[in-house]
């Protein structure tokens, strides 16, 4: 197989969930760039329409921007029927839709309905589009699921107790649906902190030159990075890679203490 082929996704559809903005809409520029026809959900349709039409312009593929809230189990269900129905198949799916953490956790203030919460919008929504998804997949006769965890899976920071729990689930639950789904595959991606909107809600300077002194790349990560990993992980390169967590963090690892 030529180099070009091994990350050829032409005739593919490939899912992105939170895809509207950073690295959701970075993943599936990328991913368009291979070849693939690309679905971007997100909460915010008019954003999600916008990053779809910019991709299909650039990228000469299909690209359809969908409103999907992932707390609502109904509209998971709608929105991948439309998205079969749109599209005629699902080939790849990246669950990119998460959130929560940010030093905000203070063990003392959590609720059980902050946890079902967080858990829902990283975990549940994982299983959900994944179980959703899986039956197109068979069909096509391609499958590559690829979940974004955090390095916060692995790494300890200071009030990240439920964010930190929730994504080390994701890699869990990759590594379990890795065996179950199979030959459909099942990895992860870990990124460490990378300049999104979500970070820049915490960091200011003297956070970024914390995180740079345990960063051996010396500079934070930017949403294609990730893109770069998603698409390894959905391509034929991969073929033969299953059930992994991939840490993508400059070689170090980026915390908030």
């Amino acid at each position: 197989m030529t180099v070009d082929r091994l990350i050829d996704l032409s005739g593919k559809t490939a899912v992105i969930t939170g895809g509207a903005a950073g690295i959701g809409k970075a993943s599936a520029r990328m991913l368009a760039e291979a070849g693939a026809d690309v679905a971007l959900l997100d909460i915010n349709a008019e954003e999600a329409a916008a990053s779809a039409a910019e991709i299909a312009a650039e990228c000469g593929v299909t690209a359809i921007g969908y409103k999907c809230d992932v707390m609502l189990e109904a509209e998971l269900e709608s929105v991948i029927k439309k998205v079969a129905e749109d599209f005629g198949t699902i080939s790849i799916l990246v669950n990119n839709s998460g959130g929560g953490g940010g030093g905000q956790e203070i063990f003392e203030n959590l609720t059980t309905e902050y946890l079902n919460k967080i858990f829902t919008f990283n975990v549940y929504s994982v299983f959900r589009f994944s179980k959703l998804c899986l039956p197109y997949m068979r069909k096509s006769g391609y499958g590559s699921i690829v979940n974004i965890s955090s390095m916060a899976s692995i790494a300890s920071s200071v009030n990240m107790t439920v964010y930190s729990s929730s994504k080390a689930a994701v890699n869990a639950l990759t590594r379990q649906m890795a065996i179950d789904l199979a030959p459909v595959r099942v990895n992860a991606v870990a990124p460490g902190a990378i300049k999104t909107y979500a970070l820049s809600t915490v960091l200011n300077d003297e956070l970024e030159r914390h995180m740079l002194k345990s960063t051996p790349l010396k500079r934070l990560g930017r949403p294609e990075d990730i893109a770069s990993a998603v698409l390894f992980f959905a391509s034929p390169m991969a073929e033969w890679v299953t059930g992994q967590t991939m840490l993508v963090s400059g070689g170090g690892m980026q915390t908030l203490d």
